[in-house]
């Protein structure tokens, strides 16, 4: 009875040892991850990233069905590097994948970042064990609209950042880039990481806001000069009149002419000095001695003949 009873058990240990098996080899790999830094959509809105009561992630979640547990394991398996030709428009950030529909939900409200432009970033993308494969990191062009699902268009031809096989360390890899320097306002960080020890690539969107810089913000035009001359007086050259074969003198200006000038107003003109000999006064003076000597000469000349 001993022996009958134990083949039945050895053999059920067997069968349940070969079904784990089975079911761990079948199962999900476990190159898990996603950006905790800056915050990815899915990561935010799962019960560890403590954003699940924002009004974005709870339509994320109504939209999706349930919350987002899984939040490492939004994956595609077999894309194989062709990811525009996999992934269609207005799903980039759930990969396609229904469980994850709700993070496309194009919104304004999601949890952001704030970025730099033209700045060092490091992102941080937790994972569960490490694995090869290229991190590609993607910002959306100048002009993205939050308002719309976004498209590959939305998307440069190429990445603003790559890194092959960075070490994990402390669950997460870091991996450091300096950011486009024409990005203002909202915009979306996309990050896929293609295994290359797997058959699976991870997609996830990460909104960040970039502020204005002072080289981003409108130029103020310089003010434009006056069009009206301004009344600058013109010295007036010291002028001065003379009779014929007599030598002009002109007086210095005064000290108020420059001050005039200072203020604005016209100078004083400059008089012109009337010694004898000179001005309009001259042959006037002249006449009169003339007279004088010959009325003087005829008393002294009448005095003398008297006296005879």
């Amino acid at each position: 009875m001993t022996r009958i009873t134990t083949r039945p058990r050895a053999l059920g240990a067997a069968v349940a040892a070969a079904a784990l098996l089975s079911l761990w080899t079948a199962g999900p790999a476990l190159a898990h991850g996603a950006p905790t830094d800056p915050v990815s959509r899915v990561y935010a809105c799962s019960p560890d990233g403590g954003s699940a009561a924002t009004a974005a992630c709870r339509a994320a979640i109504a939209a999706n069905g349930g919350p987002f547990t899984a939040w490492d394991n939004l994956r595609v398996a077999g894309v194989g590097g062709r990811d525009r030709q996999t992934i269609p428009d207005g799903r980039l950030c759930s990969g396609g994948l229904p469980a994850y529909k709700g993070i496309d939900l194009a919104r304004t409200d999601w949890p952001t970042t704030r970025l730099t432009p033209g700045g060092r970033m490091t992102l941080t993308y937790a994972s569960t064990i490490a694995h090869t494969g290229t991190f590609k990191l993607y910002m959306t062009k100048q002009g993205y609209d939050p308002t719309k699902p976004l498209t590959w268009s939305d998307l440069p031809e190429r990445p603003f950042a790559t890194a092959t096989d960075p070490a994990l360390t402390g669950g997460a890899y870091h991996i450091g880039a300096t950011l486009p320097a024409d990005r203002t306002g909202h915009h979306v960080l996309y990050t896929i990481w293609q295994n290359t020890s797997t058959p699976d690539t991870y997609y996830s969107c990460s909104d960040v806001v970039f502020p204005a810089t002072k080289s981003s913000a409108p130029r103020e035009e310089p003010a434009k000069p006056s069009t009206t001359p301004s009344r600058t007086p013109s010295p007036t050259a010291p002028t001065a009149t003379a009779s014929k074969g007599a030598a002009a003198a002109v007086t210095a200006p005064s000290s108020a002419a420059p001050r005039a000038a200072a203020t604005g107003a016209d100078p004083a003109p400059v008089a012109a000095d009337t010694n004898a000999g000179s001005g309009p006064s001259a042959p006037l003076l002249a006449g009169g001695a003339a007279a004088v000597l010959v009325l003087t000469g005829g008393a002294a000349l009448a005095l003398r003949l008297r006296g005879r």
